[in-house]
């Protein structure tokens, strides 16, 4: 994968940032976008040089559409062009559906569904034969396991149409889309030491929680050769969730 370039939106953390330092290792350069901890990404991109490759941290905020839209143009300007598009970045607003407001809707579909598609289209502007859109979804669009995930749940589900959508809508240049739903994972927002993960771990029929890197090998296998054959489709990297 030397000399091919990577986007990851939210790289700064969590599972994008372990998706980008993998890329890193397989040999992609790769930006990765970021709205409020600079820190955080810098030392992604570090992470990223440490491995040989170039990174850049790019601020974009998916909730602004020219922003996210505008991300896929800069790193294409500044790292030469772009081969791989990892839609990572969401954002999950849980409680009561009768607690849900206008703003946490309008956020919600803002970040997740809107955001990945201006990006997605901006993308495929740019992606050549052999381009790649890997997306991360949600458990929660296999299974919902109890009350309070109706916002995200919904706004993760539309992200499956749009990966099947534009498997059909590219395919014919040879850019594949697919989507990749992840389970409880241990990361700073959902911390497998947190007060609510021993119920998340007994929901998995592995009984634990996965790591932001078990994610991340199933985006690079798309992202690289492994993935050439493979389009329209849907991975659980859930510890068997919805099994």
């Amino acid at each position: 994968m030397n000399g091919k370039v990577a986007l990851v939106t939210g790289g700064g953390r969590g599972i994008g940032a372990a998706t980008a330092l993998r890329l890193a290792r397989d040999g992609f350069d790769v930006a990765v976008t970021y709205v409020r901890d600079k820190d955080a990404a810098q030392e992604v991109v570090r992470g990223i040089e440490a491995a040989g490759r170039r990174g850049v941290a790019v601020r974009a905020d998916s909730a602004d559409a020219a922003e996210a839209a505008g991300a896929v143009r800069t790193t294409a300007d500044r790292l030469g062009g772009l081969d791989v598009l990892v839609n990572n970045v969401g954002v999950g607003v849980l409680g009561p559906l009768d607690g849900l407001t206008l703003a946490d809707v309008d956020r919600v579909l803002a970040v997740n569904v809107r955001g990945v598609f201006l990006a997605s289209q901006a993308a495929a502007g740019v992606l050549g034969e052999g381009g790649r859109i890997v997306t991360i979804g949600t458990c929660m669009t296999q299974r919902v396991p109890g009350p309070g995930g109706t916002l995200y749940a919904m706004s993760k589900a539309a992200l499956t149409g749009l990966t099947k959508a534009l498997a059909r809508e590219l395919g014919g240049r040879g850019i594949t889309a697919n989507i990749v739903h992840p389970g409880p994972i241990d990361t700073d927002m959902n911390p497998a030491g947190g007060p609510f993960a021993a119920g998340q771990a007994q929901m998995t029929a592995l009984g634990r929680f996965g790591t932001a890197d078990e994610v991340a090998r199933t985006v690079a296998h798309l992202a690289g050769p492994g993935g050439s054959y493979v389009t329209g489709a849907e991975f659980a990297v859930d510890g068997g969730h919805a099994a």
